[in-house]
């Protein structure tokens, strides 16, 4: 079950909680610290940090959508979606009582 819940995008918090270029937060997401920081072009990114002998923290899919703050931990291609995407075909259909 931790799995399905691991794959989707997940709110961490609201894009002013991280104002100015150099600040960041630390959230803790199914058990695992997360990093989300605000870099020098002020955009958002946020970072696994796990303990590994080499010490480098993992990148994690971090989005913001209507002022908040979303993360993703799954390593597969999941995109948010948006809400005028190209992708969406409407199908238009009679009902069989017509």
């Amino acid at each position: 079950m931790a799995t399905a819940y691991r794959s989707g995008w997940h709110f961490i918090d609201l894009a002013t909680a991280i104002p100015h270029s150099g600040d960041s937060l630390m959230v803790t997401v199914f058990g695992e610290p997360v990093v989300v920081t605000r870099d020098e072009d002020e955009d958002v990114r946020a970072y696994r940090c796990l303990r590994r002998p080499r010490g480098a923290p993992q990148p994690v899919r971090c989005a913001i959508r209507y002022g908040m703050i979303f993360v993703n931990l799954d390593q597969r291609d999941h995109r948010l979606v948006e809400p005028d995407a190209p992708d969406v075909q409407t199908i238009s259909a009679t009902p069989r009582s017509a």
